[in-house]
């Protein structure tokens, strides 16, 4: 079996408004459009949207009440969806959802969830372009009513040509890097993401959008919500299928070189020359935290154990594995069972196999682990015995 590859493009729905203008006795995502949220229409629309990672932003404290809407419409997606709190402004909102993006994410969708009915179509069209090569992408419908220019009086000054109008929705689609560095620079807060990111220089290009997607944020508002979602069939969700067993392989490799003392499969080696690294340079920990993550559909150990993460320097196996098992489930799954191969001259692991084998299988909170080891003939770096490499096959399963 081959496991689902960690996704591309990600969606961050933006669901952390207080809803002061609805007046719905809820901040407004958690507000009922029928028998189901309005977080939970637009989650609807999300996952039948094509596939990528969903960041669900909500206000501090609702990240529980959330979680339990993703569960109910991701169906066999649920291993690709986290949710964050948000900050005190939309800009701030959507900088949380961003830091909880994985490495390999290089597209971005920004949505209001107070968009609850856009069709998927719509993510379709935006996704659509940035493949086509747009930085930034916005879907917008025509302004079909007079516009006129009013001053402060409520006097008409002007009419304004509505032709040369456009009204913007959501989702907004970027090229990661775009957003990021334009929330980074933003000096001030913008209406929407795209006037953000036109700000600090990008071209904004738009496809279009929908009537549907109109945004829910007085009473009148949510009243024509609910009147179209009384007379219109609900967007289907992906099927809720039970996730099949899945497998991941991980690699990693450590120079000879480090301080203190050796660290290897959990275990410390006195008298061995230590391996240099972020942490203890543990090859075998690592490349068994790469596999597991990678069969999970949750990035590599760069996502979660970077070098911006102070806390995992000089950390051992333990920390490492503990921590991913809890990722691990968390995201739905638990550890099935986990082999890794040591190719090194040192050090010698016939003599504490069995004992690597007990410490790792502890530290994965009793999964079975197999460790094994051997040479490369005088060949390569391990070879000529200038470090460790380490292979590692994780399988997991539904929890």
């Amino acid at each position: 079996m081959i496991p689902s590859p960690v996704p591309r493009l990600a969606v961050i729905v933006v669901a952390a408004g207080s809803g002061t203008r609805l007046n719905g006795g809820a901040p407004k995502a958690f507000v009922g459009l029928d028998e189901h949220t309005i977080l939970r229409h637009a989650l609807r629309g999300v996952f039948a949207a094509p596939r990528a990672q969903v960041v669900v932003v909500v206000p501090a404290g609702f990240e529980g009440p959330a979680l339990t809407e993703v569960r109910e419409v991701a169906g066999d997606r649920i291993d690709l969806v986290s949710v964050v709190a948000g900050g005190t402004t939309r800009q701030s909102s959507v900088a949380a959802g961003l830091a909880a993006l994985w490495a390999d994410v290089d597209t971005v969708l920004v949505h209001d969830a107070a968009r609850a009915l856009t069709p998927p179509s719509v993510f379709e069209r935006v996704v659509a372009a940035l493949d086509q090569g747009a930085d930034a992408v916005i879907p917008a419908v025509p302004v079909v009513d007079t516009i006129k220019k009013v001053d402060a009086t409520g006097a008409i000054v002007a009419a304004v040509d509505r032709s040369e109008l456009a009204a913007a929705q959501t989702p907004q689609g970027f090229r990661r890097h775009v957003l990021v560095e334009a929330v980074n620079a933003a000096d001030a807060d913008h209406t929407d993401d795209a006037a953000l990111v036109a700000a600090a220089g990008h071209p904004v290009i738009t496809v279009a959008g929908d009537a549907t997607s109109f945004k829910i944020t007085t009473a009148p508002d949510l009243d024509r919500a609910r009147a179209l979602v009384s007379d219109s069939p609900a967007i289907t969700a992906p099927a809720r299928a039970l996730p099949a067993p899945r497998v991941g392989v991980g690699t990693d490799v450590h120079a000879f070189g480090g301080e203190g003392s050796l660290w290897l499969a959990g275990l410390e080696w006195p008298g061995e020359p230590a391996l240099s690294g972020h942490s203890d340079g543990d090859a075998v920990a690592h490349a068994i935290v790469d596999a597991l993550l990678a069969a999970a559909g949750l990035g590599d150990i760069g996502t979660h154990f970077g070098t911006d993460r102070p806390e995992f320097a000089g950390a051992h196996a333990k920390a490492f594995l503990a921590h991913t098992r809890e990722l691990l489930g968390a995201a739905g799954w638990r550890i099935g069972n986990v082999s890794v191969q040591v190719q090194a001259n040192r050090p010698r692991f016939a003599a504490r196999r069995a004992e690597a084998e007990r410490v790792l299988s502890a530290a994965l909170g009793g999964a079975p682990v197999s460790v094994s080891a051997t040479t490369t003939d005088g060949l390569g770096f391990t070879g000529r015995t200038e470090g460790v490499a380490a292979f590692a096959t994780a399988l997991v399963v539904p929890a």
